[in-house]
């Protein structure tokens, strides 16, 4: 596990692809567990460590992700998250050529097949879904384009279905590109994060490379 920063109140990390961020029915490896297990091991700490979770990525997404160490901590720093103070960038490879801009969408989470659509502002459960795509990189063959993106709320697969409704879904995508193989990597990636201290109200702004593999060579 990787750790960009880390002080008594917070600690900065990389999530690894396919990894939980937060222990599901699966009992697969998740974040939370593998941090409050470094905590108790590196700090000798005789019961279970505290740890707190301030937002979350998609199981195939790797990158940076940020955890509270104290309850105080915990409680400001969601704060800046529901007052749209965190700063959130992705690396993303989309199919085609997105046009830079603001994506403004109202988005369903159907919890029975945990998918998410784009629906008409009406809808009961419809919830408004931003993003920015600040720019954009075609590949040689302009089949597919390196995007960055900057997301304004954080919506349930909300980069994944903002994109592929408009015919640019990411590559690799199982659940929303109908082009994708069995066993592709997903090309999404959380390559920053900016927020503010929660103590000592300082700025920190966090960049978290993907693997220099295909597709995002």
């Amino acid at each position: 596990m990787k750790i960009f920063f880390e002080d008594n109140h917070i600690i900065v990390v990389q999530k690894p692809v396919n990894v939980l961020s937060q222990a599901d029915e699966t009992l697969s490896l998740d974040m939370v567990t593998m941090i409050k297990d470094y905590l108790k091991v590196t700090y000798h700490k005789p019961g279970e460590a505290y740890l707190g979770l301030i937002h979350r990525l998609d199981r195939p997404v790797g990158g940076v992700m940020v955890f509270a160490k104290t309850s105080k901590a915990a409680s400001r720093l969601s704060e800046q998250v529901r007052t749209h103070q965190f700063e959130k960038k992705y690396l993303a490879i989309a199919r085609g050529q997105p046009e830079p801009g603001l994506y403004r969408d109202y988005l369903y989470k159907d919890r029975k097949s945990n998918t998410s659509r784009t629906v008409n502002k009406e809808h009961k459960e419809a919830k408004l879904a931003e993003l920015t795509i600040e720019s954009v990189s075609p590949s040689a063959d302009h089949a597919y384009s390196r995007v960055l993106i900057s997301l304004k709320s954080g919506r349930s697969h909300q980069i994944r279905v903002q994109l592929a409704s408009r015919g640019h879904p990411l590559w690799g995508d199982q659940r929303y590109n109908p082009e994708s193989l069995k066993g592709q990597q997903i090309a999404l990636w959380a390559y920053e994060l900016s927020f503010y201290h929660p103590i000592t109200k300082e700025k920190l702004t966090f960049h978290s490379e993907p693997d220099s593999r295909y597709p995002f060579v």
